[in-house]
Parts: C-alpha cells; structure tokens; sequence
C-alpha cells in the first residue's frame, strides 16, 4: 500500500549521496531488536537472514576473544544480551542449516563491528568500485524527477528506479517535503512522515545514507526515493493520550520554512519549528480525528483544517486567540487543498464522494459548488499549479479523475483507472506539472501523464511548460 507521495523539486537532491558520519547507537540498536522481537512470526524468509545477520555481529561485538574462550565485555549492555537471547534467530528455522558469515560481502551484512572491516565503507571510494552504469544509476541530474513514496507494504515499483530505501518503524500516513535549511546552508533536501499509532514527527535528510545500510541499494532507482533519518520530534505532549496518537497529515509553509503543522488522529492541529523541534501552537477546534491540514499560498499565516467533525476551520496565526471561520460540510473531511491561483478560495473532498469548493469572501459561508465526483469516498485532492482550475481527485472506488473547476461550475475532463485498488494520494508534479503521481492500495507507484489523455491535450497542450 502507497498511502502518500510527494515530489522533491528537481534541483534540489545532491548529486551524489552523502553517507552518514556516525553508525547507529545503542539505544537504536536495541529499538531494532525490540522491533524485531515483535515481528518474529511475520518475518519471511529474506528478513531472516538479514536478522541472523544484525544478531552474530552484535554477538561477536559484545564479546572479545581471550584464547581458546570467548568472555563478555565489561561494556556488554545487560538488556542487549537479554534480547539476543530471547531473539534466538540461529535457531528461527531448524531447516535452515545455511550459515551466514558476517564479514563476508553478501547482502546480509548490515552491520560491522568497525567501519574498517566492511568492504563497502572501504571501497566505496574506490575508481573500481562502481562501473559506469552504476555511477550513471545513482547520479542525479537536474532534469530528474524525483518522488518520495511512502509504503506500507514492499510491492516494488513500477519502471521505477529506486535510489533509497529504508525500513520505518510505523507504518507511514503522510510526509511533507521541505528545504529548511537545517544543516546549515542556504537550503536543505529534507521530508517530513508521519506514521499509525505514533506521535512522533520524524524529519529525514534525503542526500545522506546510513553508513550501516547497503550501499549496493543505492543504483536501484532514481525517480523514486525513500529517506534517511536526521531528526525527531514528539507530536504529542503527553505520552499517557488515551486516543489513537496518529499523525495523519502535514504542511510545510513554504513562507516560514522552519514551520511544519500537523493534523492528528487526537483532534488537534499542532505548529511545529522544526529547527527547535519545538511546538509553537496547539489548537483544539475540533472535537473529532483531524484528517488534513493546508496552508495558505499567498497569506502563510493562515491555515486550514478539515476533520470527521463534518467541519473545515480556517485560523490565522497572527491571531490565535481569534476563534477564526468554520464551514459545516456535511460529511466527513478526508482531503483538502487552497486553489494556487487564488489566495480566496479552496476545496475540500468529503467521505460521501463529493467534492466542495469554498469562497472564504461569502458571509453565508455556503459552498460555491458541489461536485458529485465518485460514487465513494474522496480520499485526496491535487491542483495543478499551472493550469488555473484543473483539479485532480482520487478516490476508494479506484479511479482517478480530472475535472475543470471554472466559474464555480465543475466539469468532467478525464478518468483513469490504474488498477492498483484504492487510491489513498495524487499529486501534481510542480516542475513537469501534467505529471501526477497516484499511490494506491495494491502499493505500484503510478504516474500518469495527463496529456497523454486526448480531451487534456486538446484543453490544456498549450499549458505544457
């Protein structure tokens, strides 16, 4: 399942990726274990071996050798030793008599007790090490278009080069691309998840690879990337919340690029620096999940949200102590979006298959239109950036649709159907704006190239950048 996707503008990602100048610390090494404690009698056959792997080289690096035996290191942490034995993956599969050794240079080594005896840190550097297609595979060019994919299920890609691939501790529900530059610099290349059943915020630095991953991933793919960790911070304050702690979307104010805002399944909207890792704003205007979140393109100190209150509610951050505006919709929010072309108006899809677009200008605050535009739910909306009023929607029946918003009088353009089952996130590309990355349940990234279809070419060619 792809439940969100975003693009990276092009000219954004490094070159090359950087790796990471410190291993992973104990304290990380031992969340990995507990995790795989807790997924042992899920694990197939590939995840075996890898965490047979991780387990002898912890093994042999908490103990030193002294002779003929073998003794524990005074350093040896009590707890680590108690999940390497209730681990016990030397004896996972007793048909599996294959032994894997550690410091050789199959795929299972994922970790080395020092830097100098994996043959990838040592190498890597090497002018042999890569040959030319693979250096051409991992490089980045500026005409590249890259996408981050969040999966919840690894189904792979379709045509699709993967240039980075890591394994989240929740299953992800949004992610947010931003360039703060927090690395120092001008600009950053960073993404912002939010994952099930956690409250934690995690901020991952896309040009940096993990010294202690595989580096032989790397020349899988290009125009689809997942992330590297470089930062975490705690969406919730309190960890005793007795509801679902989920973070189920995100918002970069591309204004206030330090400044991220978080809808969460607790029913509140929270203002994030992420700099700090600090929230600057709590607001608790809805009395249901909140399931989207949107700042404004023109005025970045506004902000809308949209719940399963049956209710959109527009704050203005220079004023927080201001109730703001609230629209009833009459169903509840799954998605919603402020129309790039027009700093007054915005829309909203609902879970009864409707789409509604909204004047914040009108004093009855009644919807400017209703769109029927499936038969179920709406679960997330795109604006082409450059094509006024040409909206993307897609939806649980399984279809992607294009629609023609103008005048307030909504008009079927195209459908797509990529067979791919529910569609959970659509997204226009900024750069090549007639691309629309689509995730879906069966969990094959789509791209759809919008102009392919006849009715969009002949109304909108002209458009293409």
């Amino acid at each position: 399942m792809i439940s969100s996707v975003s693009w990276i503008p092009k000219g954004a990602a490094k070159v090359m990726l950087d790796v990471a100048a410190e291993p992973p610390s104990m304290e990380k090494i031992r969340e990995l274990i507990k995790m795989a404690l807790s997924r042992k009698e899920e694990m197939d056959d590939d995840e075996v071996a890898q965490a047979k792997a991780v387990a002898k080289s912890f093994a042999k690096s908490c103990t030193i050798s002294n002779g003929a035996s073998t003794s524990t290191t005074s350093s040896t942490d009590p707890e680590l030793v108690k999940f390497m034995k209730e681990l016990d993956m030397d004896n996972y599969d007793d048909e599996d008599d294959d032994e894997i050794d550690v410091f050789s240079s199959a795929r299972g080594d994922l970790y080395y007790p020092s830097n100098d005896m994996d043959p990838y840190l040592n190498n890597n550097t090497d002018d042999d090490h890569f040959d030319s297609d693979d250096i051409d595979a991992i490089t980045i060019k500026p005409t590249d278009s890259l996408i981050i994919c969040a999966r919840v299920e690894d189904d792979g890609l379709q045509n699709m080069y993967c240039r980075q691939d890591i394994i989240l501790s929740n299953p992800p529900l949004c992610t947010a691309w931003l360039d703060c530059p927090l690395k120092g610099g001008d600009k950053g290349n960073f993404v912002a998840t939010g994952s099930m059943g956690s409250p934690t915020i995690e901020i991952w630095d896309l040009d940096v690879v993990s010294k202690c991953s595989c580096l032989l991933n790397l020349y899988i793919c290009y125009i689809s990337h997942e992330i590297m960790i470089y930062n975490a911070f705690q969406a919730n304050e309190t960890s005793d919340c007795d509801t679902d702690p989920s973070v189920i979307d995100l918002a970069w104010n591309k204004e206030f690029r330090n400044i991220i805002a978080s809808a969460s399944a607790d029913k509140k909207v929270k203002v994030w620096d992420v700099a700090t890792g600090q929230c600057n704003l709590t607001l608790e205007h809805h009395t249901e999940v909140v399931q989207a979140v949107e700042w404004n393109h023109y005025a970045p100190q506004v902000l809308l949200s949209g719940s399963y209150d049956r209710t959109v509610v527009l704050r203005d951050g220079r004023d927080p102590s201001h109730s703001g505006m609230k629209w009833s919709t009459n169903a509840k929010v799954e998605s919603l979006a402020w129309d790039p072309h027009s700093e007054h108006s915005f829309v909203v899809s609902l879970k009864d298959g409707t789409v509604k677009g909204f004047d914040i200008r009108a004093s009855d605050l009644s919807p400017s239109f209703t769109l029927h535009a499936h038969d179920k739910e709406v679960s997330s909306i795109s604006y082409n950036t450059t094509a006024p009023n040409l909206l993307a929607t897609g939806s649980k029946d399984g279809s992607v649709k294009l629609w023609d918003l103008s005048n307030n009088q909504p008009s079927w353009i195209a459908t797509h159907n990529p067979n791919a089952g529910r569609v959970f996130s659509v997204s226009f590309s900024a750069d090549s704006p007639f691309l629309l990355a689509i995730g879906a349940k069966k969990g094959k990234l789509n791209v759809w190239d919008t102009l392919s279809d006849t009715a969009v070419s002949r109304r909108y060619g002209g458009n293409r950048p």
